[in-house]
């Protein structure tokens, strides 16, 4: 018996683009959405395997950048023939830019069942007083 994932169709086309040099594993990495409310942008990104301790979030130049990495835990030391494979292992990473006027300690984040929520507060720009004034002629 083979344990291999069965398709419905057979494309070579598909076959070709869809081989680990065309990234179709990365696709599948960090899924997110992006919801909005009244006072904040609420990100949720899929991380499933991935522990807390190996995600990283830093702010930088404007950009929230998001770094997770997940490790292989070989427990046998035994050569082991896959016949595929599909679990990640290794880093991946994304950035959203959420401007200069959002600092480290405006956002929050968390960490539950694999999926990594970050909640980013809406901030008004420093706005320029756009009034005109007039110029008194002498």
């Amino acid at each position: 018996m083979m344990l291999v994932p069965r398709r419905n169709s057979f494309d070579l086309l598909d076959d070709f683009f869809e081989d680990d040099f065309f990234g179709r594993k990365e696709r599948n990495l960090m899924k997110t959405d992006i919801r909005e409310k009244d006072d904040k942008y609420i990100i949720d990104i899929d991380l499933p395997g991935f522990e807390k301790e190996n995600i990283n979030l830093s702010l930088e130049n404007g950009y929230l950048n998001i770094h997770a990495k997940v490790e292989k835990n070989e427990h046998n030391k035994e050569k082991e023939k896959f016949i595929h494979k599909e679990r990640f292992y290794g880093e991946c990473s994304r950035s959203f830019y959420v401007g200069d006027e959002i600092k480290e300690k405006d956002i929050n984040a968390e960490f539950k069942n694999g999926i990594l929520k970050v909640e980013i507060p809406k901030k008004e720009k420093n706005k320029e007083d756009k009034t005109i004034k007039q110029i008194e002629i002498k």
